[in-house]
């Protein structure tokens, strides 16, 4: 494995320029998944071992988290989006042939579900805020929040697909960076809800005095913004986080900045550690700019991990993965995510970096970021077609910790977010030869995984990330946020229609349809 773009090879050491390694830091895990077949894998669903097309089951996605938890994983990271991939050939039709993350299920269902069977598990999922009211997002959140005990994350996305808008009664994705300027007032919206909407203490739970809530304290948010105007409370009390945790991973320059203010754990991935440490570092500065500490953000890097218990078993079972490689679907997955339509170019053309509004980190990720590496079309797609935009890790339990050791030193990532190739083969084979090895060499959570803290008192998924407390930093924009003033909204508040007598409104003057029910 070299720092060039090389996805395969048994050497030990990742070359890289770079920064200097943190001595004896750990080495955290997330599970990449998707409520799909087909996720960074393009055409791996073929294989004969994989078990992806299960995803319909209840049973996969226990036997899935009963596993991470054994594993003393982070959390499961759920991918999603609200479209098809159709920018190939103009059409869906290689998306749907070869499962290109379509059919495609609601992550946020499977929440509950995998909680109910762990105790220390995050989840982290994706929800695209370009398509969604923050009033009623913020109740789904909060309701999470208090069904996994505190254990939700937000992955923030403002959406790249124009299938997705098209369908959500849009004419076509909204300018890059507009939709992260719709995301900034977004977030500010749900931080009042989450954070100032009910004060600590607020909910009583006095059957004596018959108070359940004080209203006192519970206040009206009053937002009212460019995008958005938001006049009410929220509808739910304080859950254990109030703010979820804050996943993002755009790293365009607007990208960063977005998370430089919001994120709390950013997804990066690319080819090689010189894109990759580019990033950590870009993210570094835009956390410093917005006044936060660097530690303040947990950074993980996407990579595949192929092993066995030999390097030669682990290199024949690389071999074998690349034999069921779809390359229509890889140019399918990447068209979609660059929205750059790669049916119309051969093979061996170099890929150029264009203004987009797609995902303009997925193409840097092949032009522009590595200036020392021009790649093919037919390069990039084999690329992709095992484990997404990340490395691939080949060898043997101690060449796999060798290689995460040197890719998280040279990088100054802290740690990675797994993709699969075969599910759940890849991570069972994590779990039970990686993480034993990591922890070995003392490069693994001590407090993570099964012998750790099987028996520990559950935490919230930030308690567990940063050892700190479950709420937001003081530092953090969600607590720097204020409530609006409540006269603007009275000023423009229309009275309803008094009856004909004068004595206030009627049932049929506020014009409620009494054929259906009020509540």
């Amino acid at each position: 494995m070299s720092g060039t773009g090389t996805r395969s090879g048994a050497g030990r050491a990742v070359s890289g320029a770079g920064a200097a390694p943190r001595a004896s830091k750990s080495i955290r895990f997330n599970a990449f998944a998707m409520n799909t077949v087909g996720h960074q894998s393009p055409g791996l669903w073929t294989h004969p071992r994989d078990e992806s097309h299960r995803y319909t089951e209840p049973d996969y996605w226990i036997e899935l988290a009963r596993l991470l938890e054994r594993g003393g994983f982070d959390s499961v990271f759920l991918a999603d989006v609200l479209g098809v991939y159709d920018v190939h050939g103009g059409s869906p039709d290689a998306a749907l042939r070869h499962a290109v993350q379509v059919p495609l299920n609601d992550p946020l269902a499977l929440v509950p579900l995998m909680a109910s069977v762990t105790k220390h598990l995050g989840f982290g999922v994706t929800v695209a805020l370009t398509y969604e009211p923050p009033y009623s997002f913020a109740r789904r959140i909060s309701t999470l929040d208090h069904l996994t005990r505190g254990r939700i994350g937000w992955n923030i996305v403002t959406g790249y697909l124009d299938s997705a808008a098209r369908n959500l009664g849009q004419t076509g994705q909204r300018a890059h960076d507009e939709r992260y300027d719709l995301a900034d007032e977004y977030l500010d919206v749900v931080y009042k809800l989450w954070e100032l909407s009910w004060e600590d203490g607020a909910v009583r739970r006095d059957k004596a005095g018959r108070v359940f809530t004080d209203p006192a304290k519970v206040h009206a948010i009053h937002h009212r913004g460019e995008h958005y105007r938001v006049p009410g409370v929220h509808l739910c009390e304080p859950s254990p986080q109030r703010t979820p945790v804050l996943f993002q991973a755009g790293t365009s320059s607007r990208g960063r900045a977005f998370a430089g203010r919001h994120a709390e754990c950013v997804f990066v991935s690319g080819p090689s550690t010189s894109v990759v440490k580019g990033y950590v570092n870009g993210l570094r500065d835009a956390v410093a700019a917005s006044g936060r500490s660097g530690d303040d953000v947990l950074i993980y890097g996407q990579a595949l991990i192929i092993t066995a218990p030999t390097s030669a078993e682990a290199h024949a079972k690389h071999e074998d993965l690349k034999s069921h490689i779809d390359i229509e679907a890889a140019l399918a997955l990447l068209s979609g995510w660059t929205g750059v339509d790669y049916s119309r170019y051969p093979l061996d053309a170099t890929i150029d970096y264009l203004d987009t509004q797609a995902g303009r980190t997925a193409l840097a990720s092949f032009s522009s970021a590595d200036p020392t590496r021009r790649w093919t079309v037919g390069e990039a797609a084999a690329f992709i077609g095992l484990g997404g935009r990340g490395p691939v890790f080949v060898g043997d339990p101690s060449e796999i910790a060798d290689q995460l050791i040197a890719w998280q030193d040279a990088t100054g990532l802290d740690g990675f977010n797994l993709a699969f190739a075969l599910a759940h083969e890849t991570f069972r084979d994590v779990v039970d030869l990686v993480v034993p090895e990591l922890r070995r060499r003392g490069r693994y959570r001590p407090d993570a995984g099964e012998g750790a803290d099987a028996d520990a008192a559950p935490k919230t998924l930030r308690a567990r990330l940063f050892g700190e407390g479950d709420g937001l930093k003081p530092t953090h924009a969600g607590r720097r946020v204020r409530l609006d003033d409540p006269t603007a909204d009275a000023t423009e508040a229309t009275p309803p229609p008094a009856a004909a007598d004068g004595r206030g409104p009627t049932l049929t003057s506020l014009d409620i349809p009494l054929t259906e029910p009020v509540a």
